[in-house]
């Protein structure tokens, strides 16, 4: 008797050329945390997103926010201003520099921060405390954000802005790749990412001197000294060169990698389009998504909650949207400036299976599955 296999929401992928750099780093006993593929994956990253910023590689999308926090000099006391509809990863590095998270709500048309309620935040927080000192705005499931909108807003209060990419690489903005919009941007090739080393990041600086002093401080901030003497506190944040080589196999096949998934939106998008509760996030003008997550909003809760619930029973892994960092337990006491979007969103929305490796099978098991589970 055939038994079904497991489909997951976003399974790795690998494309085959990831083994010989790895082997290569092997062969040449590059196993240190630095090496040629180190150097050779920022490069790679550097030529896809067009040359004129610079990459340091590092642990993690995670580390590579704190990184961004602690090169703009945010410390206790001060406050950062993050979009609330997203994962803990984009606010918990605030908490690492004993600064302020400032959650601010999404529009509903990318699902992303609303540049309204940025700059009523920002208002608010300047006269009634002190001007925020970074802005973390997030491409959420690879849509991007309304960019021109937050980044004249920032740049009218002077503060900087951190683009999250983590889940945006090879999504675009009016022409422009995601991780080239804002001062700092952050990368994520943590595993289920559209491409992955596993676990690891990226920083991309807007100057070499910033990429410089990421690169000094994520290897343990080591003077230039014979001895080891450290005039700063230091993070062990550097990728490996071993991991690095899986990235630059990942990055021949990243065109690839988007290509699948946005089909994948596709077929859904129109094998459910009889389902009228059924709401796809759709691109505004001038956005192109790399469609990491195929998401869809239900008409309830009760419906969202059947539907994951009979694809889980068939061993498909689907997975709610985001639960906002407004309602989070460590995050509730925290100020918010919210419109109830995020909230309905997180209360109704659900992620398909979405890799880049879904065969033709899997799609259709997954649609005969939502097909066969009642709409009401």
């Amino acid at each position: 008797m055939l038994t079904k296999t497991k489909i997951y929401l976003s399974s790795p992928h690998m494309g085959g050329a990831e083994q010989g750099f790895v082997n290569e780093a092997f062969n040449t006993n590059w196993i240190a945390p630095l090496g040629p593929n180190v150097n050779g994956f920022e490069k790679d990253i550097e030529t896809y997103l067009g040359n004129h910023k610079h990459v340091a590689v590092l642990s993690s999308g995670t580390a590579s926010i704190h990184m961004a926090l602690v090169l703009l000099g945010v410390s206790k006391g001060d406050e950062v201003i993050c979009q609330s509809f997203t994962f803990s990863a984009s606010a918990n590095p605030i908490m690492y520099q004993a600064a302020t998270p400032v959650f601010v709500d999404s529009e509903p048309e990318t699902w992303n921060m609303s540049p309204e309620l940025l700059e009523i935040a920002i208002k608010d927080r300047i006269e009634k405390y002190k001007k925020p000192k970074a802005i973390i705005a997030v491409h959420l499931y690879g849509m991007p954000y309304k960019a021109a909108e937050i980044n004249l807003i920032a740049k009218k209060y002077d503060i900087p802005v951190i683009e999250d990419s983590a889940e945006a690489l090879g999504s675009y903005y009016k022409n422009k790749p995601c991780g080239t919009l804002a001062e700092f941007s952050v990368l994520s090739f943590n595993g289920n990412k559209i491409i992955t080393t596993s676990g690891g990041g990226a920083l991309i600086c807007s100057s070499l001197q910033y990429k410089n002093q990421a690169v000094h401080l994520s290897t343990q901030a080591r003077d230039n000294t014979p001895h080891y003497e450290h005039s700063k506190v230091g993070y062990n944040y550097r990728m490996s060169n071993v991991v690095a080589g899986i990235g630059r196999g990942q990055m021949e096949v990243l065109d690839k990698r988007v290509a699948a998934r946005r089909k994948n939106f596709q077929f859904y998008k129109e094998n459910l389009k009889h389902i009228e509760s059924f709401e796809f996030l759709e691109e505004p003008d001038g956005f192109f998504s790399n469609r990491w997550l195929t998401c869809i909003k239900t008409s309830s809760y009760e419906q969202r909650e059947q539907m994951r619930l009979a694809l889980l029973e068939d061993d498909i892994e689907s997975r709610p949207l985001w639960k906002p960092m407004h309602m989070q337990p460590v995050f509730k006491d925290y100020l918010h400036f919210t419109n109830g979007v995020s909230e309905d969103l997180f209360k109704k929305g659900l992620c398909l299976p979405s890799g880049s490796n879904l065969t033709n099978n899997d799609l259709n098991r997954i649609l005969e599955k939502i097909s066969q589970t009642p709409q009401s």
